[in-house]
């Protein structure tokens, strides 16, 4: 027998389903390193005896920002723990490349930046979006302008100086929902940009819809257990060698350890986010029949996220849950919730937050793992508190969202 070629990894001969790359894109070398789990490289630099060769690479860097070919240099140019977690997610978003950063504000920066070193620094923006997001584009703070529209008027806002679009989808909070496709073909030549920290690519795969670019904040459902920090851009490889160039300039990287942990995360979003949609899924359909609440909104597209309206003070929710944790973030494997007029959306101007549908009792809910059952019973008791303290009027009341029951789950 060829000792070599019966220890050499499987050929792939078909495309592998999602689940399936979740748990080994990034790792396709392993076995040939006699390797099981993936390396954390933590090095800050490496020994390079051939000065004038890596003259040659850095060079061809700057110029390009394509991947070094060789071995790594300094890690803020590259990091091959960090660098196996780019290739499993693009490989699950469908995309050529992905970078990653330290956060994802870091990574929507990246972005801005590529394009208005392009000369390009309008943008056109459809609310609502997570709330710093906002801000970033409005604040002026990288010499950008924003137009913020509704899908519709989106063709129209377009000006020679847009460098881009920008929807979230479904939309931090309200869960609004658009169509990635025909957005994409309002662009026309512009790039789309979707943030689809909601959704995973278990649930939608922006770039298959045509959208160039797909950021997420990595901290949610691709860490998925509240305990790393990050952000990524899935995108074209032409786009890819942009943000790179940026990141290695600004200094926005992820570090290894934070990479080897986003990767460890891939391996179960599918199985966690499937099962985190189907309790969120019975959640809402069991508020949805609550005289305690006003409306409800979860979007077809399903997910782990629901969102609602009460008829009492929703700041007496927050402080009665006892098994529900009071939290900014979500997408961890335990159920977060937060008043987003009080804390993600405060920095959005009042106005513009009632106008996108964030009122001042709306919750949101990011729903984990845990029995739905015990989930159900901690907002009971919550919503029972914020029934005997009500002594506002109700605002904004109005029909509740019927269109998304539990067997509408995706996937």
């Amino acid at each position: 027998m060829d000792t070599e070629t019966s220890m050499a990894p499987p050929t792939a001969t078909r495309s592998r389903a999602l689940a399936t790359e979740a748990v080994h894109a990034g790792r396709d070398d392993l076995a040939a390193l006699g390797l099981h789990a993936p390396p954390i490289d933590l090095s800050t630099t490496y020994p390079s005896y051939d000065t004038r060769g890596e003259a040659e690479r850095i060079d061809t860097f700057a110029a390009t920002g394509a991947k070094l070919e060789g071995p790594p240099v300094y890690a803020r140019l590259d990091n091959p723990t960090t660098a196996r977690f780019e290739t499993a997610l693009a490989r699950l978003e469908g995309a050529e490349s992905a970078v990653a950063f330290a956060s994802g504000m870091a990574a929507l920066t990246a972005v801005l930046l590529v394009r208005a070193s392009a000369g390009l620094r309008h943008v056109v923006a459809v609310r609502p979006l997570y709330g710093c997001s906002d801000h970033l584009l409005g604040a002026g703070l990288l010499g950008t302008e924003v137009t913020w529209t509704d899908p519709a008027g989106i063709a129209d806002a377009i000006r020679p100086d847009t460098g881009l679009v920008m929807v979230e989808t479904p939309a931090n909070p309200t869960l609004a929902e658009v169509d990635i496709r025909a957005i994409a073909h309002s662009c026309g030549s512009v790039p789309l940009l979707v943030d689809n920290t909601f959704a995973t690519p278990v649930l939608q795969r922006p770039v298959e819809d045509g959208a160039r670019i797909v950021l997420h904040s990595a901290t949610k459902y691709l860490g998925g257990h509240g305990d790393v920090m990050g952000g990524v851009v899935a995108c074209d490889e032409e786009f890819a060698a942009g943000l790179r160039q940026i990141r290695f300039a600004t200094g926005g990287v992820l570090h290894p350890m934070a990479g080897y942990l986003l990767l460890r995360g891939l391996a179960t979003l599918p199985v966690r986010v499937r099962a985190a949609s189907a309790s969120a899924a019975e959640l809402a359909s069991r508020l949805t029949a609550d005289p305690r609440v006003a409306r409800v909104h979860y979007p077809k597209v399903g997910g782990a996220m629901v969102s609602f309206e009460v008829h009492g003070d929703p700041h007496r929710v927050i402080s009665a849950v006892r098994l529900i944790t009071p939290a900014v973030s979500l997408g961890s494997v335990d159920t977060l919730i937060q008043h987003p007029a009080s804390i993600s959306h405060r920095i959005v101007d009042e106005g513009d937050r009632r106008a996108a549908g964030v009122g001042n009792r709306l919750l949101r809910m990011s729903v984990g793992l845990e029995d739905v059952e015990d989930l159900w019973a901690d907002l009971c008791q919550a919503l029972d508190s914020s029934a005997d303290g009500a002594t506002q009027e109700v605002h904004d009341r109005g029909d509740v969202h019927r269109d998304a029951l539990p067997e509408r789950i995706a996937g």
